[in-house]
């Protein structure tokens, strides 16, 4: 304790001069840029894992693991340790020209290349002695001023002080060495971990010796022969010869590339998952080398362009960066897995002719590439794990999406039509047919106009759904029902069958069944339309991209939500499907009117369903719940996970609505107290109100307070904690009394005070340590480390 007081002692006084990189040189010795990483049996990189990497996981990690970390600094693998850190944004909405990517693993593979690319070190790249080590360590000094100034405001108050910015578009203060003392003196309360409780001492120890002996890493593991093995027969798989094998792998990567990967050999398609974590994950990569060679990244920006080398191959490439709940995408990996995707793409007759080139304007498109893969092959591929599906574009290639998820609403359900019914050779001749139509805004790359594409698109959309209104007219028959049959029922055990997502502003989720009081919207989604939102939003969103780009994608989302939409309503009568389309659109342009109603007249009848109340939405999805009973996941349902004194007491939170709601975070976490056993964890989360949900980038203009609602499940669910909650089982009840009865922000600073754990909390880590403890015991495969910066203040 006394040496590291004496040691921030003497380097605050060291950092009374400001540096330059010259007298960097002179005191520091020349740069010379070193690997780190030490074989994974080695007693360094032992250390690292097994003590070092556990403090950065639970405190540093959680405000540094995703594409908005700070200055980029993403800390999860020694690679982005090593990497530094870089001013430039990358969530930008303004940029008039898309930028430079920077994918860490992707865009470069060493060091020298990031310093290239304007990042700069945070550990000591010149002499590797103890003393310079920890003098010239950016991370050491951040640690070490918030040693020096622990508090958060001069008057102990229990708020951050304003002179902590706080909020995801604060102004970035990326300080380097060079400048770090005047970084220092102008902000003496910005140390690390930034606006959060400092290390204590035994934490703040492990770091700081760390730094001094050169912060050695630890180079991937070596995987056990079995996993070996089992990597080997996927990658043989992946990179058959034959055509139609090239051209399902190619289909396989661009649907895949997202996923952690992983060995199970537990069944698929139900809801059974593994109890422990797996040890090893995987991402499915684009190679210029095949399997027995090492694995040579090739970087496209998107997963469909054109890769530049004769032979693309598919290769499973080890993750070992910590798991980030924000971007963590599980996919099972097995021999039935395996028999499935060979009975789907390679057993049956067909042929393909050539393999399709990677021209943008067709690359783009999958109705193009694909056309000669069974379109029941491809929609069973994306169905069957509808929820991975969907969490491409919930998880996928943004950590923070509004542009994106504001185009869908705060909460709704998800049904699918069943593949009964699109697997013909009319369907599949009509989608041939209409490939020009479903083209997306991806072929104009990452720099788009908007007004003239938003008409284009407009104009293409509308077609495509006259040309579908007919071929429904030409092969409809008198006797063909159109009912709940037609909603695909998971085969009677696939959970995938019914979704809900739930979207926290420039966040989502989404899960298995149906969680939560009946929603305002739901969708019923297509082969066509489930494709077309993955290729929107994952394979062609670039975050990189320019203002246009990223809007269009916005504007164009629109389109596929309202198909989403009225595929639903068109289980509904005509009068009541009208009535709904334009209380979910309140207050929207008369153009956007006209639209609706043009899509109602899509639908060539009404359905063979004999309502029997004057609240036939809620009848449907009554229908559909008895419909998916035998499939419908339980995770999120309180009936099933409380125990019955508990769910007596929290059921009212599922009540609270308006004013009360409104003041709410939009995601928080409560965790009851249980001193007869461990304590339960659930979820707050707030449903926001709108008009309607069409408005671009002025979404607090549609809001309607008195629709915001909450909804409490148990677990975890989500990834951006805007409050943390800890309640004694005895006081629960107070606690809902006191959120029912919240009429302005100082009822909310009251619960607060009595029951919320705040960022200035002495007691924060150590609740944040727990809830990430009971995260993990309760749900493995899919827990990971949750990101703080979007804590609040209040």
């Amino acid at each position: 304790m006394i040496r590291y007081f004496w040691l921030i002692v003497f380097l605050a006084g060291c950092s009374s001069v400001a540096i330059l990189s010259d007298d960097l040189d002179k005191r520091f010795g020349k740069t010379l840029i070193s690997d780190r990483r030490t074989p994974s049996s080695s007693n360094s990189a032992q250390h690292y894992n097994q003590v070092v990497r556990p403090v950065l996981e639970n405190r540093c990690i959680v405000c540094h693991g995703c594409y908005d970390a700070p200055c980029q600094l993403k800390l999860t693998s020694p690679e982005g340790i090593m990497r530094g850190a870089n001013p430039e944004l990358v969530y930008n909405g303004t940029r008039i020209l898309a930028a430079e990517p920077n994918r860490l693993g992707i865009d470069a593979q060493s060091t020298r290349e990031w310093r290239e690319r304007g990042f700069h070190p945070i550990l000591n790249e010149r002499s590797q002695t103890a003393a310079i080590n920890m003098q010239n360590s950016v991370l050491f000094q951040m640690l070490a001023l918030k040693q020096q100034h622990p508090q958060f405001a001069e008057d102990g108050s229990a708020l951050v002080s304003d002179e902590l910015s706080l909020g995801l578009d604060r102004e970035q203060q990326c300080t380097s060495r060079e400048n770090f003392t005047q970084f220092a003196a102008q902000n003496p309360r910005w140390g690390m971990p930034y606006a959060l409780p400092a290390l204590n001492q035994q934490e703040h120890t492990i770091l700081s010796d760390w730094i001094k002996n050169g912060a050695a890493m630890s180079l991937p593991p070596q995987l056990p022969p079995e996993i070996e093995q089992q990597r080997d027969r996927w990658e043989a798989f992946l990179n058959g010869n034959s055509i139609k094998q090239q051209l399902t792998s190619r289909y396989i990567y661009e649907h895949w590339y997202l996923a952690n990967l992983y060995f199970s050999d537990l069944p698929l398609f139900t809801n059974q998952e593994p109890e422990q974590r797996p040890d090893y994950f995987f991402k499915l990569v684009r190679s210029a080398t095949p399997p027995g060679l090492p694995i040579q990244i090739i970087p496209t920006r998107r997963p469909y362009d054109d890769p530049q080398v004769k032979r693309v191959y598919y290769r499973l490439q080890l993750n070992h960066a910590s798991i980030v709940a924000k971007t963590h995408m599980p996919y099972r990996l097995n021999q039935q897995r395996l028999d499935w995707i060979e009975q789907l793409f390679i057993t049956p007759d067909y042929q393909v002719s050539e393999l399709p080139g990677y021209q943008t304007e067709t690359a783009s498109n999958p109705f193009v590439t694909y056309r000669e893969l069974p379109v029941t092959a491809r929609y069973r591929f994306m169905l069957e794990e509808a929820e991975y599906t969907i969490m491409g574009f919930i998880k996928g290639p943004v950590c923070r999406g509004q542009v994106a998820l504001n185009v869908i609403d705060d909460h709704f359900w998800v049904f699918f039509s069943d593949p009964k019914n699109e697997g013909d050779k009319h369907f599949e001749e009509f989608l041939d047919q209409q490939s020009d139509n479903l083209r997306l805004p991806g072929e104009s790359e990452s720099n788009s106009g908007i007004v003239t594409n938003w008409l284009k698109y407009s104009y293409l959309q509308n077609q495509y759904l006259q040309a579908k209104n007919k071929l429904l007219q030409k092969y409809s028959g008198p006797d063909d029902k159109f009912d709940t049959h037609l909603i695909w029922d998971g085969d009677g055990q696939n959970p995938n069958a019914a979704l809900t997502v739930f979207r926290h502003f420039d966040s989502s989720t989404v899960v298995k069944g149906l969680v939560g009081q009946n929603p305002k919207t739901a969708w019923v989604i297509t082969y066509p339309l489930l494709e077309r939102i993955h290729y929107l939003l994952v394979a062609e969103f670039d975050v990189y991209g320019n203002i246009g780009h990223q809007l269009l994608t916005r504007l164009y989302m629109d389109f596929l939500r309202m198909e989403g939409e009225f595929n639903f309503l068109a289980f509904l009568p005509q009068k009541d499907r009208l009535e709904l389309a334009n209380y979910w659109y309140r207050d929207t342009s008369d153009e956007l009117k006209e639209y609706l109603v043009n899509q109602d007249k899509y639908i060539i009848r009404d359905p063979d369903i004999q309502y029997k109340t004057d609240h036939p939405k809620a009848e449907l999805f009554n229908l559909l719940k008895h419909k998916l009973t035998p499939v419908l996941s339980q995770k999120f349902s309180l009936q099933q996970h409380s125990q019955p004194q508990l769910l007596a007491t929290l059921a009212p939170l599922n009540q609270v609505r308006g004013i009360a709601a409104n003041l709410m975070p939009e995601l928080s976490t409560l965790m009851v107290e249980n001193y007869l056993g461990q304590p339960q964890l659930f979820t707050l989360i707030r449903n926001s109100g709108h008009t309607n949900i069409t408005g671009l980038l002025y979404e607090e203009d549609n809001r309607l307070i008195e629709e915001d609602y909450l909804t409490l499940v148990p677990g975890v669910l989500g990834s951006y904690p805007g409050a943390l909650y800890r309640v004694s089982a005895f006081r629960l009840a107070d606690f809902v009394d006191a959120l029912h009865s919240m009429e302005d922000e100082d009822d909310y600073q009251r619960l607060m005070d009595r029951y919320g754990v705040r960022r200035t909390d002495n007691s924060f880590w150590k609740h944040a340590d727990q809830l990430h403890s009971r995260f993990y015991a309760e749900d493995p495969l899919n827990a990971g480390i949750l990101d703080f910066n979007r804590l609040e203040n209040r």
